[in-house]
């Protein structure tokens, strides 16, 4: 009991979790006289039952370094019946994963333990290129940059491919759609070779490994997902057409308990099929451009692409109890606040459905909330303090944890910064101001009565890396 004591009170000697490779592993644990002489109980002098019971209250930032204490050790910190058990004593933490790109086009994931402020790097991402469909439609990324235009950083990104395909060919998940279903992460899709894949990933935290998982039905990239009831939903996208690339409007479910994809309706473009010409129709492309799970319904916001336009039309609203979509009401789907590419930027937090409107000043933005009952999108934080950086795809990020709404960003030093809004008022019809600045290492003080407090509650250099996407896990 002494050595696990022992364990919790190196906390600030620990330093970040690096991967560690299966022959240093066994190396170190034949060079471990715990493990030559293991004591056929977890603790000595306990039975094993209530060893567990105290491995379910540690805090899982220690799980990285008490599962080298014997083989028996690391066997119960990596089995699925210990966090059942942390999910009955209600000892789960949420932790946030950010996925980041480096500048060799490389995809890492980092996890955060905003508790310990720890950073953790996920084992990489399989480093596989899919043959099948290599050479159908040749480079058509040549079709998205046309419909999305030069203006939109994400067409910038897509015509700075263009030449450089051998760079390409090896970003195996390039447009790739990611979420959290059941305690784990989901990477769906994506490019490789220039094609659409079906192909599906999932990290499992408690093995802290990636495996394939049954693959969808269409290849498709850049495709929206949300999650309802347990289940993995994936929606629209882009994949292989005759003449090149081609939006999607087909949607599909994966159980994660049985393992499979199953058909759902395909999802209207209801204003795109009401445009006033044939010509219009043939030239204005529709696409999903987000997806929020709110209130047990999917809402998917859409929008129509024509080089160099770009333009909000509403969206669908997909109702599991009924399998259809409806369309999606007038006040939310014009007022959703669109980012760059169009890409609408949202997170519930506690039930209340949030997204991020981009000023058009550099250095600030709103967050907005949406009013179901009046249908209207209301300011709740009249200024975010951000930074806005050329060339980045994904200059902020919404996340959702420990109950409160969080922006991910980077600060004035490049660095990724977490930041968390503690809303001081109770009426979203008023425009608080904000009491932080990313210059500083954060600020508990509270301007006036209806502030926003803004808490960075950690920083990482991660160097030139950009934001791609984020997901909360509740393990």
């Amino acid at each position: 009991m002494g050595n696990l004591l022992s364990l919790t009170a190196s906390k600030s000697r620990m330093k970040e979790y690096h991967e560690v490779s299966e022959y240093e592993t066994c190396k170190r644990q034949r060079m471990c006289p715990s493990v030559a002489e293991e004591n056929p109980r977890l603790i000595p002098s306990l039975p094993d039952e209530l060893s567990i019971q105290i491995i379910a209250r540690l805090p899982r930032i220690y799980y990285f370094n008490v599962r080298m204490v014997s083989r028996k050790w690391k066997a119960t910190v990596m089995s699925p019946e210990l966090f059942k058990l942390r999910k009955e004593l209600g000892t789960t933490e949420e932790w946030l994963y950010l996925l980041t790109k480096a500048e060799d086009e490389k995809f890492l994931w980092h996890a955060l333990d905003p508790l310990s402020e720890r950073w953790l790097r996920l084992p990489s991402m399989p480093d596989v290129v899919y043959e099948e469909g290599q050479n159908k439609g040749g480079f058509s990324m040549y079709w998205m940059w046309n419909m999305l235009g030069p203006s939109i950083k994400i067409a910038d990104s897509i015509r700075d491919w263009l030449g450089r395909r051998n760079t390409l060919d090896q970003m195996p998940f390039c447009g790739c759609a990611v979420n959290a279903v059941d305690g784990c992460l989901y990477v769906v899709g994506g490019f490789s070779r220039s094609a659409a894949m079906k192909c599906v990933w999932k990290f499992d935290p408690v093995q802290n490994a990636w495996t394939e998982v049954t693959a969808m039905a269409a290849g498709r990239a850049y495709c929206k997902t949300g999650i309802l009831n347990g289940k993995l939903y994936v929606v629209g996208g882009v994949s292989q057409g005759r003449g090149g690339l081609s939006p999607l409007q087909s949607a599909e479910v994966f159980d994660p308990s049985t393992g499979t994809w199953s058909e759902v309706p395909s999802m209207p473009f209801s204003k795109a099929q009401v445009l006033p010409t044939a010509f219009l129709a043939d030239m204005l492309k529709p696409i999903a451009t987000g997806l929020t799970s709110y209130m047990g319904k999917l809402c998917v916001p859409q929008s129509l692409y024509s080089w160099p336009f770009f333009v909000d039309v509403g969206g669908e609203v997909y109702d599991p109890d009924t399998n259809s979509w409806n369309e999606m009401p007038a006040g939310m789907g014009e007022g959703w606040p669109a980012r760059q590419a169009g890409t609408k930027l949202s997170v519930v937090v506690d039930g209340e459905l949030y997204a991020f409107d981009p000023s058009s000043s550099l250095d600030s933005g709103k967050i907005k909330v949406y009013d179901h009952g009046e249908d209207v999108w209301k300011v709740v934080i009249g200024k975010v303090p951000i930074y806005d950086f050329a060339g980045s795809e994904s200059p902020y990020l919404l996340a959702g944890f420990h109950g409160k709404l969080h922006v991910i960003t980077k600060d004035a030093n490049h660095r990724i910064a977490i930041l968390r809004a503690d809303l001081q008022h109770d009426s979203p019809d008023s425009i608080p101001s904000s009491s932080a600045s990313l210059s500083s290492e954060s600020s508990d003080s509270q301007a006036d009565s209806d502030a926003v407090i803004w808490k960075v509650i950690a920083r990482k250099d991660f160097g030139p890396k950009e934001l791609v996407s984020c997901q909360v896990l509740d393990v």
